[in-house]
């Protein structure tokens, strides 16, 4: 303790800011840096995690579900269940596919080998969820035969004639299903159904139509759904999240028209056709929403929860209302969940078995907090009437089906989503948070959108924040296409980022696909480290919106393959945001406020300075700052998050025990200026440093200064076993993810691989401690988190915990 109180003592004594904080004052972050040294246990005044919800709170709940799933598992590999043995073997299965696991994982080998080798049963709800297992486990070679007998089995078990035409009853008996009809039955036969077509599994056409009719017409008058006929009092929330989700899925599967000109060009301009039973479903829900018990009456909490994810998800909607679904159930959930095991243990009709319990709750908890790709925003347009104005849904499934056709690629996450956010709520909620929940912000539309004054400061906030907008034009492009230039306008009225048109260099071309740039109009405007807004004249969305799963009849060749380049510039513009890593639904962002005051923040005991240089000194210009807002989170330390930046010759440099460099180009330090930094890292100052994206520009010249200031000491790689990996300083950092963008030279799609090891970082050690610090390997653009698939380095979270390690590391030594 009094070694680590002299280290501060002379903290204090060496630099003149720092002087304005007493060494009283600097003794009250020794309790927050000694659970940082000997616990690893940060941040001071965090609340307990019964009080905030996080992403590794809610993994840490599926664990110990996913545990207790585990061993309930019977030596055969099934879960055992009486009659139901095959359905509850299928959906832990599946659940535990969710949560992580893959085929070659012992246990879920285990139950697919049982799942397998049985007889093809005869209830629907066991026939739908086989289906969804073996869809879940992606293995075509062992499975697609049986799935093609289950679902063949499981169309003629729908009923084909009278009232409940397109429903299911439970069981299929003597070749013949049974003359009743339910929605829950109904509602899992159309998931296996769904599952066995996106396992290329096809369904015939007529089969969906009979569903659409029986979910269309038994819809009850207040439009909600009830168990079974038509009950226009009793509607509830488990049988409406069903009929929401039924509508999703059969909007997905049934185009009845090639929807083409004469001349075969796509038809852009029709009006939006609306879905008017999904939107009263959904309307209901917003009336009726809760997550403490089943809306309507009824038992089946956790039942419902797992329907209710379902529609909130495949809707495209974090919100019910005001309600934001996700959050709410999931704490729900973690209250609810049994200390002693992990399980969960429900109130409804087959929640008393802790197997189906804790599948439904863990299949809501994993499910939801797949990451969002993309925010759709509903905003006014110029001469729209604000309560009905639809132009920024002109193509009601354009990023449904952009999302549908990136799960699944390899490379991506298994499972993302979307959903869509109305500006006026997110501005009414000071909603910067609720924009940072995806990586994309997506405008699109026929006219000339709108923003007020404040909303357009949310927009340039969320940029700010590693945010990307992306805005095509639809229909007939004049209106928006002016709209769209003016917004950017807005956002950056000093000219400081302006509309180009990106050339074949620019790595959107082949982030993912390579994609002709002569034929392929973008235009771009670069922000910080990378191209931060991606605009498109043409209408892309009218082809998104297009594709489906099922082909319709009578689409020709020429549509085909328009929709296959336009799907594909898509999902390249979203490789090129997000480098495929998008973050988690209720990932933690540490928001940059540009505009907060900063007097308090003036008397930090950390202060940093960045060195002005000629190689793009600046190209991540709020990464420093991001760097000290998450110190200040993570560690405890009062770090003045107001960056100095200054030449190498600035009198004030002698201040700054902390001088931070970065950039993406060549420069050079003459002899003045190296001397003058090599005099303040001598009197004990630390030089950290990183290059841009792994700029091969920036990285030889910072090896080239470091020789020149330094050609007694070597810039060398530091041991893996350094104190500064370890929790001795803050994390462990012995296994970090970093990014390569494997084939990226010209002609070739960039096909990053993670790479998951030890930092490489590379130091100058004079006299047992590091004066410098370097990573030629991007820190900077991950601290914005505005890395793309074109940039070598760390993913944002390592990155964070890699840079406040080098911070730390500062300050101790």
């Amino acid at each position: 303790m009094m070694n680590l109180q002299r280290r501060f003592r002379s903290v204090a004594a060496t630099w003149p800011i720092a002087r304005t904080v007493s060494v009283r004052q600097h003794f009250r972050l020794l309790p927050g840096v000694l659970c940082l040294l000997f616990t690893g246990i940060v941040p001071l005044g965090a609340q307990p995690p019964e009080k905030q919800l996080t992403e590794q709170i809610v993994k840490n709940a599926i664990d110990k579900g996913q545990q207790f799933l585990l061993q309930q598992q019977r030596e055969n590999g099934a879960w055992t269940g009486g009659d139901y043995t095959v359905g509850k073997t299928s959906l832990a299965v599946m659940t535990l596919i969710n949560c992580g696991m893959t085929a070659e994982d012992e246990p879920v080998l285990r139950g697919l080998k049982f799942l397998r080798s049985v007889r093809e049963p005869n209830m629907t709800y066991e026939v739908a969820l086989q289906i969804m297992a073996l869809a879940a486990a992606k293995d075509p070679a062992h499975d697609s035969s049986k799935i093609l007998k289950l679902a063949t089995k499981l169309a003629d078990m729908q009923q084909k004639n009278g009232q409940n035409a397109g429903g299911w009853s439970y069981n299929f008996t003597g070749g013949r299903p049974s003359s009743d009809a339910d929605r829950s039955n109904a509602q899992f036969a159309v998931l296996g159904l769904r599952e066995a077509q996106y396992a290329n599994v096809p369904v015939d056409r007529e089969t969906w139509e009979l569903i659409r009719q029986y979910w269309t017409s038994q819809q009850s008058a207040d439009g909600g759904w009830h168990y079974n006929g038509v009950d226009n009092t009793s509607s509830t929330g488990s049988m409406t999240v069903a009929g929401i989700t039924t509508q999703v899925i059969v909007e997905s599967m049934l185009r009845d028209d090639p929807d083409e000109n004469p001349d075969g060009s796509p038809n852009c301009c029709g009006q939006p056709v609306e879905n008017e039973s999904l939107d009263r479903g959904i309307k209901w829900l917003e009336r009726s929403f809760a997550v403490g018990h089943n809306p309507g009456g009824g038992g089946g909490v956790l039942y419902y929860l797992y329907g209710l994810e379902r529609a909130g998800r495949l809707s495209g909607r974090r919100f019910f209302g005001s309600h934001d679904w996700y959050r709410e159930g999931a704490e729900l959930l973690l209250r609810i969940q049994t200390p002693r095991d992990g399980s969960w243990h429900g109130n409804g009709v087959g929640e008393g078995d802790e197997v189906v319990a804790t599948c439904f709750a863990l299949l809501f908890l994993s499910k939801g907090l797949a990451p969002v790709l993309i925010n759709k925003l509903q905003f006014n347009s110029e001469g729209g009437d604000p309560k009905n104005d639809q132009s920024w849904n002109r193509h009601r499934h354009d990023v449904r089906n952009l999302t549908d056709l990136i799960t699944g690629l390899p490379g991506w996450p298994k499972l993302v989503t979307w959903q869509q956010l109305d500006m006026r709520v997110v501005a009414q909620r000071g909603g910067l948070e609720d924009l940072m929940l995806s990586p994309i912000l997506y405008l699109s539309g026929d006219k000339a959108p709108v923003f007020s004054p404040a909303e357009i400061a949310l927009l340039r906030q969320y940029v700010i924040n590693g945010g990307f907008i992306l805005g095509v034009a639809t229909c007939t492009k004049t209106e928006f296409d002016r709209g769209f230039r003016d917004l950017v306008k807005q956002m950056y009225p000093d000219g400081e980022s302006q509309f180009k048109r990106l050339t074949a260099e620019h790595p959107v071309f082949r982030s993912e696909y390579l994609i002709d740039p002569e034929s392929t109009e973008l235009w771009g405007v670069d922000v910080g480290c990378r191209t931060s807004i991606i605009y498109s004249p043409h209408d892309l969305a009218c082809l998104w919106d297009k594709w489906n799963i099922v082909e319709p009849p009578r689409r020709s060749p020429q549509m085909k393959a328009m929709i296959t380049k336009s799907t594909r510039v898509g999902i390249n513009v979203i490789a090129y945001a997000t480098g495929r890593e998008p973050p988690s639904s209720i990932a933690d962002h540490q928001l940059v406020n540009v505009a907060a005051s900063n007097d308090e923040l003036e008397r930090g005991f950390l202060q940093v300075a960045k060195l002005r240089h000629t190689g793009g000194w600046d190209a991540a210009p709020n990464a420093v700052r991001n760097l000290l807002v998450a110190l200040n989170s993570y560690a405890g330390v009062t770090a003045n998050t107001k960056v100095k930046n200054i030449t190498p010759v600035d009198e004030t440099l002698k201040n700054y025990p902390l001088v931070y460099m970065h950039g993406r180009n060549a420069f050079t330090f003459n002899k003045q200026e190296q001397e003058r930094l090599r005099t303040q890292i001598n009197r004990g100052a630390m030089l950290f440093g990183d290059s841009c994206c792994a700029s091969p520009q920036f990285d030889k010249s910072f090896r080239d200064l470091m020789l020149q200031m330094f050609p007694d000491h070597k810039l060398t790689r530091i041991p893996a076993n350094h104190e500064l990996f370890t929790t001795k300083i803050a994390h462990d950092l012995h296994d970090v993810r970093r990014r390569e963008p494997n084939g990226g030279e010209p002609g070739k799609p960039f096909k990053p691989t993670t790479v998951v090891g030890e930092p490489f970082l590379e130091g100058i050690e004079i006299d047992g401690r590091y004066v410098v610090i370097y990573s030629k390997y991007d820190l900077s653009c991950a601290l914005e988190r505005q890395a793309s698939a074109a940039c070598a380095g760390y993913l944002s979270e390592d990155a964070v915990k890699i840079a406040v390690n080098v911070v730390m590391y500062s300050i101790l030594r």
